[in-house]
Formats: structure tokens, sequence, C-alpha cells
């Protein structure tokens, strides 16, 4: 007899969420492992950051349970955190005044909390930047300072809604990596949302194609290829297989909402 399957970190069971009469998530179920990295790609339009804020506790939804570790989701808490596009750093605080401030909003900034500060700091590799001011940094050292913050919390689960975006594309490589290694480290559970297919494909353990509005889990995919993983992993012909896949499933519904997009600027 097989070993039963560990109970889930996320848990989320058939999330529906209407803005007025538009149905933007349909009967979405998923589980999330105790330190698993799951990514998100789909189409825009189809609900993918409405998930992830359902899940922060951030939106409402009309039906379904979301749950962490069997403990309903109905607010934000601080078994959560949220990495966001934008890093949104305070502009008159320090590097480490920046990834403090979590739990310093807490009440929870004790000497033991200031250490594992600057432990995060180090990991996330920004020793010896501690007192330097965002306007100081580069878009990359800002999200490093942006996921310190997210982790000073001790989150269970790690919410990131394309954290890259905005950086250029050697930037962005160069994150990836790092970000593979934080996460290894910090043993986080992590559900990232990414545009690039082959970001998602090298990053996870699964990946979700979302489907076209209302959003809906189209095919769970798992990613089965060794780790630790190497840039190079991505010249393999495995992951170019995993990269063409997902992208047949989504990619007419991609043109079709660039195509709308299109329309409505014009």
């Amino acid at each position: 007899m097989s070993a039963a399957a560990p109970p889930a970190k996320l848990s989320v069971r058939g999330l529906t969420k209407y803005y007025d009469d538009l149905e933007v998530l349909s009967d979405i179920s998923v589980d999330v492992a105790d330190g698993e990295f799951v990514s998100i790609v789909g189409p825009s339009g189809c609900g993918k950051t409405t998930f992830l804020r359902i899940v922060d506790g951030l939106e409402t939804f009309d039906a379904g349970v979301v749950s962490i570790d069997g403990r309903q989701v109905t607010k934000p808490g601080s078994d959560r955190a949220f990495v966001f596009q934008a890093d949104s750093l305070q502009p008159w605080r320090t590097v480490w005044s920046n990834a403090a401030i979590g739990l310093e909003i807490q009440g929870r900034l004790n000497d033991t909390e200031r250490e594992h500060v600057n432990q995060l700091l180090e990991l996330v590799g920004l020793k010896g930047f501690e007192k330097y001011y965002p306007r100081q940094l580069s878009g990359g050292m800002r999200q490093r300072v942006n996921l310190a913050r997210a982790l000073a919390v001790h989150p269970e689960v790690l919410l990131m809604d394309e954290p890259f975006a905005a950086l250029d594309a050697q930037t962005r490589e160069i994150m990836q990596t790092e970000l593979l290694r934080i996460w290894s480290a910090a043993k986080s559970t992590v559900l990232f949302i990414t545009h690039q297919i082959d970001e998602a494909v090298y990053l996870s353990d699964r990946v979700l194609v979302f489907g076209r509005r209302p959003g809906r889990i189209q095919e769970e995919i798992t990613i089965d290829l060794p780790r630790p993983r190497d840039p190079s992993v991505k010249r393999t012909p495995r992951f170019t297989e995993y990269v063409g896949h997902i992208w047949s499933l989504i990619e007419s519904a991609v043109r079709e909402s660039v195509m709308e997009e299109f329309v409505i600027h014009s």
C-alpha cells in the first residue's frame, strides 16, 4: 500500500467569484503541498490576480472554500505574504527598515526578529546595503528587498504576482535563479503568477494553466525536471516540450485577449 499524500498546506474547493453579473472565476479546486512551488499562467483577464487576492484574503468570493492548514481564509493574515509587481518600498526608509516594516506593524520587532531580518538580507544578497535607500538601488535589488520584507513575517504561504515583470530580461533571468535559491533555503510554499511560460516551467513543481474568463483550471502540469535547477535546463528538449505544450493550451485565448485590447485602445 502506498503512503498517504501529505495534507495540503493550501486547499481551494469550488471557488467561484462574480463581479456583478460577470463570472470571473469558476469552480476552482486545487491543493498546494507544504513547500511546493506552484505557478499560474493564462491569458490576460482570466482571473489570475483575483485568485491570488482571494487566497490572501483581500477579495471576497461567492462560493467555495479556501483554507490554510484547515483554517478557512476570510481576511488577510500573518500566515500569508504578498509580493506585488511594484515593489512599493517606502522611499524614506532604509533597506533594513523597509524589510522590517511588516514585523514592526505587527509589534513583533524584538531582538530575535531583528537578527532574522539581518539573516534575510544576507540571504537575498543585500548584506552591506542595509543603510541604503530605495533610490540608490537597481530594480533587481529593490525586488530583493521586497522579497525579504515578505519573508520577514514568517509566512506559511508566499503569494507572488508577476514580481519580475518590470525588470529587464537579463535581471529577470538572474532573479529567477536567485528566487529558487532563496525558496530552497526558506522552504516556503509559493503561489506565483507569471505571463512568461518559460519562467513558470523553470521555477515550478507544478504549473496551473488558467482558461479564459471565467477563469478555471484548464490543466495542471507537473514539471518533472530535477532540482536544484541551473539556467542551462532551459536549453534541454524536455524543458522545450513543457513550454510548447503550455503555449498550445493558451495560444488561441491569448490571441483573442490581445485582439480585444487592440480594439478597445484603437
